[in-house]
């Protein structure tokens, strides 16, 4: 209601009789001009008529005027009727689409067949000779109905039915992992190999009730500004820093395990494939997700070691403005690295979010893959459902023989099947061998040989193949739609808080004050913060470098220099400042401004 009474204040309405005031109710003074024609001497009749024609002319001028606000009144009478026809439509389009899920998972329980045939090495002898027409990132007419095709009765999987193995029940972990029966055993069991660690299911309850507060009260003045200045109370983020949300992409790491895997058989061509799906894999945990991460403190940090991934992650905030966090992961067989800097902008009704810069993989045998992530917006700021999308073209460029191009389908609202990716990997020659077609937030699968054509017809798509599906829903739900694996990411396990450095972001206070529902706390925390983060810049050009990362000259990207684990190892957080820390009050100037 405050937002609709806020766009109310700003297109007025006037009043019928308002704009349909007669003209002679408007009263025009011509005293100053008859005095001008008296002191030339004009004659009574002379200065008359000179006030007749003023009189004439400015009421032509507001009639004028009055066509013009009528015209203004009927515009804004039709955006809003539009505006609420667009929200009963995006009711319905979700209402159907439920619904059209629900028919899905009641017949997927009635489906049995398996998928038939093997995974091919090599293109189907019987491969069509016409090549495909060649792609632009603006063609639509290469996506088809995904919903459609896997919903089919001659489809081997449906997105609603879970083949969850026990090591992904509730009581063992929370991953959603499969594999086809016929994939070979060595490869099928990748990534599930790992030690158990129990960890938590829940987010702590909230101590205190929370308050309803106006996002667009607190934005409207902020419209075409750089969101990441704009400051907003705490009740708009999630309990996770930008550190965290950088490692709850690698939910999925499981896929490069099994890339790795297909790798050292010779499968190249496996290889990037599932490389393609972890690429796609780490957008799954946005759906829903609507809060804003806590941009973290200049040399800010996140360690995450999870024993039952098989890997370890470490990230730290290198550059203020921008704001960019590098981050390093370490695999079974690969190592993954990259750091990012959003671009955002406030429209209005949305914010539109253009990631910089590549992320990195490297397999054990020298195998690399590089890619660019795509551009993601937030929609319905102020009127209807806040719903995230993911548009634009990845591409995946290898060093070997193969690479891949992925379009994620821009949604409409009358879209009743959004979510939708495509994609091709192409060999050496630029011919396509293998396609891929899912929904970022559901699963993933390819088929091989080129199905991407405008006109080709789908039948030999029943013989596609899972690549990643995503995990079942958590068992205790929170405000924030937390998948989870992101309700672990906060989690101070025992013995864990004497083994982190003053700089990570579990030990951040508003953010921890968020996580246990103390909201006044937190916000109060967050301003402290700020007011000490103000400094960063000045940091920053006096000479602060990153303690964990450092920029590579040819590439311009932060590389990890190596040493955190070792001082973790060690204990010596002695070169790691106390970041979250009340300031000194010989540190505070008159003025409140942080003397450094």
């Amino acid at each position: 209601m405050e937002a609709l009474q806020a766009v109310k204040d700003m297109f007025p309405r006037m009043s019928n009789s308002e704009l349909m005031a007669p003209v002679d109710n408007v009263t025009v003074s011509t005293e100053k001009l008859r005095l001008r024609l008296m002191e030339e001497g004009l004659s009574e009749g002379a200065i008359q008529d000179s006030e007749q024609i003023m009189r004439t002319e400015f009421a032509a001028l507001q009639s004028q005027l009055v066509l013009l606000k009528q015209k203004h009144s009927i515009l804004i009478d039709t955006l809003r009727q539009l505006e609420t026809e667009k929200v009963d439509l995006e009711n319905t389009v979700v209402d159907e689409s439920q619904r059209q899920w629900n028919d899905e998972e009641a017949s997927s329980r009635l489906a049995q067949e398996k998928f038939s045939g093997t995974a091919s090495e090599s293109e189907d002898d019987n491969e069509r000779n016409d090549a495909a027409e060649e792609e632009t990132d603006d063609d639509d007419n290469a996506f088809f109905d995904t919903r459609d095709i896997l919903s089919s009765s001659s489809f081997k999987s449906n997105g609603s039915d879970y083949r969850v193995s026990s090591f992904s029940s509730d009581d063992a972990g929370f991953y959603a992992f499969e594999s086809e029966d016929d994939v070979d055993p060595s490869i099928r069991y990748v990534g599930t190999n790992y030690p158990h660690v129990k960890w938590r299911k829940k987010l702590p309850d909230p101590v205190e009730k929370e308050k309803g507060v106006s996002l667009w009260s607190m934005i409207k003045d902020n419209i075409g500004k750089d969101l990441t200045k704009v400051c907003l109370p705490v009740y708009f983020n999630e309990p996770l820093s930008s550190l965290q949300k950088c490692f709850e992409e690698m939910e999925y790491s499981y896929l490069l395990d099994q890339a790795y895997e297909w790798g050292r058989k010779g499968n190249s061509l496996m290889r990037i494939l599932y490389v393609a799906a972890f690429a796609i894999s780490g957008y799954a945990s946005t759906e829903g997700r609507v809060c804003k991460p806590f941009n973290p403190l200049l040399g800010e940090t996140y360690e995450a070691h999870y024993p039952d991934k098989g890997l370890r992650f470490f990230s730290e905030k290198v550059s203020h403005h921008p704001m960019i966090v590098a981050c390093h992961c370490e695999g079974t067989g690969w190592k993954f690295w990259g750091d990012s800097n959003l671009k955002s902008k406030f429209w209005g009704r949305s914010i539109q979010l253009d990631p910089v810069g590549i992320l990195t993989l490297e397999f054990d045998d020298g195998e690399v893959f590089q890619w660019s992530k795509v551009t993601t917006s937030i929609y319905n700021l102020i009127l209807g459902k806040l719903y995230c999308d993911h548009y634009g073209t990845m591409r995946i460029q290898g060093n070997q023989e193969y690479s891949c191009k992925l379009k994620f389908k821009e949604q409409s609202i009358i879209d009743r099947n959004p979510h939708q990716v495509h994609g091709i990997i192409q060999d050496r020659n630029g011919k396509t061998v293998s396609t891929l077609f899912g929904k970022w937030d559901e699963s993933m699968h390819y088929v091989n040989g080129d199905y991407t054509g405008k006109g080709k017809g789908h039948e030999s798509l029943s013989d596609a193949r899972l690549l990643w599906k995503r995990s079942k829903a958590p068992k205790f739900p929170t405000r924030y739609n937390f998948t989870r694996f992101a309700i672990t990411l906060n989690e101070l396990t025992p013995g864990l808080k004497e083994k982190l450095p003053p700089t990570d972001s579990r030990l951040r206070p508003d953010q921890r004050y968020l996580e246990n529902g103390e909201y006044d706390m937190a916000n109060s925390e967050k301003i402290r913060l700020e007011q000490r983060q103000r400094q960063a810049r000045k940091m920053q050009e006096s000479g602060w470098k990153p303690r964990w990362f450092a920029k590579d000259k040819a590439s311009g990207t932060y590389r990890y220099i190596g040493g955190y684990w070792e001082a973790r190892q060690r204990g010596n957080w002695d070169s790691c400042p106390d970041i979250f820390g009340q300031i000194p009050p010989d540190h505070i100037s008159d003025e409140g401004q942080i003397t450094l």
